[in-house]
């Protein structure tokens, strides 16, 4: 069973990308990461499609990063990491068809990967952000770089170094910048598409153009960071052992969202 859907309209040019694992609250496993790079590529040739959205299915989740379950091998040494969520964007495959994401329910951890990567975030009034590495003893690398360049730097310090007791809302991620617009509830999909098939309708080259011109800016200072990351991630995680004991001892005060 797929555990991403593509459904296209070809009459208003827009593809609408669904994570489908909402038992596992959209979390990306193997199968769903190497589903999605082919994805991001098969979308490179569909001339139909001019722009995109992405989603996540049900109500309680939009993404909440790798699966627990996974198992990713690694090398010994701390400067080589094997990150299976590397490859699971739209510009990590040279997609350069604009990307809108639409937000219900939580989005935490690796789901920053794809966030990151997406031109702008419409948000549904139940989605909430955070980033829960530093509770469990782990690196936060990747998703903070991610996040610095569409958050203050500030919020992003606030958010990953407070782990799972901040929650960041809808409301106040717009205050930040990270969402465009916060809908009414349940209808974060819908604005999501109607802002896609506007830019649909324009010229495409004009605006793959912009993205990549947008993607430029950002590019530069991403690339540097993320040479970085390898190391930080395999030096600063905790053993597996610590990291269990810790998940058993978790957010003894609670979330706190602003």
């Amino acid at each position: 069973m797929s555990a991403v859907r593509v459904d296209t309209d070809k009459d208003d040019g827009v593809a609408v990308v669904t994570l489908d694992r909402p038992h596992r609250l959209n979390a990306i496993d193997l199968d769903m990461a190497h589903e999605l790079t082919a994805v991001w590529r098969a979308l490179r040739f569909d001339d139909a499609v001019r722009a995109v959205v992405l989603t996540g299915c049900g109500e309680r989740a939009f993404c909440t990063g790798i699966d627990r379950d996974v198992d990713v091998p690694q090398p010994s040494s701390p400067y080589m990491q094997d990150d299976p969520l590397l490859t699971v964007g739209p510009k990590a495959n040279d997609l350069w068809k604009p990307v809108v994401a639409a937000v219900r329910g939580m989005a935490c951890g690796g789901a920053f990967y794809l966030l990151g990567e997406c031109e702008f975030v419409v948000a549904d009034p139940t989605a909430v952000f955070f980033d829960p590495h530093t509770t469990y003893g782990m690196v936060s690398a990747y998703e903070s770089m991610l996040m610095a360049t569409r958050m203050p730097y500030g919020e992003v310090a606030r958010m990953a170094l407070m782990g799972n007791a901040e929650r960041i809302s809808a409301r106040r991620a717009h205050e930040i910048g990270l969402v465009s617009e916060v809908t009414q509830e349940g209808a974060a999909l819908a604005a999501a598409v109607r802002c896609a098939a506007v830019v649909a309708g324009y010229p495409p080259t004009a605006v793959q153009g912009t993205v990549r011109a947008l993607w430029a800016a950002r590019q530069a200072a991403l690339a540097h960071a993320f040479t970085q990351a390898p190391p930080l991630i395999a030096l600063g995680n905790l053993p597996t052992g610590r990291q269990a004991e810790l998940f058993g001892n978790r957010d003894r005060s609670g979330p706190r969202t602003r």
